[in-house]
């Protein structure tokens, strides 16, 4: 059966679930095209962010078709787009080039958001596939997690600066759930087990009923200036 990889991002899942229903009912009604069309319940939702600490940029394809119009940089994203769930090679390429730097397989999950992290040195570039659980709602709460993406960092605590604790203690390539946070304008220091502050970000704004992955980047003792070093990045999931 041809694949159709649908562009267009996903908003909520419950939206999604009435989608698919048109899809089914539309379907049903216009038997031609079933070998031309991807059945709705097979639909995820995948982005990509690059966290490795290099200032090598890259292009992205998912089965050989290029996700990004720019070069990816450090720090750079992809938006959500809809594609075929099930197993499918994504692979890096330095920007511009055709040679692989990085393939895998990724298992996309039907009906679910899933972002994958590009994470390491260049030399020994991997990847991290994580679920996103963006269904929950909230007027005056914003939501937030922790995942540590240094790959020379120790566990890592996420708090306000100042302020409460959010996630403690998560090793490299570690993700915490969600949790909720009052919308606002914040600090963040990420800490290690003695509690001594490795990095700050200031001036973090969260808005009400967003979803937001802050990430720890980069690398303590960076080897030299083509490398970053530790600090802390909000990304907003869209």
């Amino acid at each position: 059966m041809k694949e159709i990889y649908l562009t267009t991002p996903l908003k909520k899942l419950p939206q999604l679930k009435i989608y698919f229903s048109l899809i089914l009912i539309s379907l049903t009604t216009l038997i031609s095209c079933k070998k031309t069309t991807v059945e709705a319940s097979n639909i995820a939702a995948f982005s990509v962010v690059n966290a490795s600490p290099s200032f090598a940029t890259y292009d992205v394809y998912l089965n050989d078709g290029k996700l990004n119009s720019a070069a990816l940089p450090f720090g750079g994203s992809i938006k959500y787009g809809q594609y075929t769930a099930g197993t499918q090679n994504i692979k890096f390429t330095t920007a511009g080039r055709a040679e692989s730097l990085l393939t895998k397989s990724v298992s996309l999950t039907p009906n679910i958001y899933q972002t994958f992290y590009l994470i390491d040195r260049p030399g020994s570039l991997d990847g991290l596939l994580v679920t996103d659980d963006v269904s929950a709602n909230s007027t005056d709460k914003a939501f937030v997690r922790f995942i540590n993406l240094a790959p020379d960092a120790p566990a890592l605590d996420l708090t306000v600066t100042n302020g409460i604790s959010l996630v403690t203690n998560k090793a490299y390539k570690a993700a915490s759930s969600f949790t909720t946070i009052a919308a606002g304008t914040y600090s963040f220091d990420l800490k290690d087990g003695t509690g001594a502050v490795k990095t700050t970000l200031s001036d973090a704004v969260l808005t009400a009923g967003k979803y937001y992955t802050i990430i720890s980047r980069g690398l303590i003792n960076p080897a030299n200036s083509l490398e970053h070093s530790l600090s802390i990045q909000v990304i907003l999931h869209q």
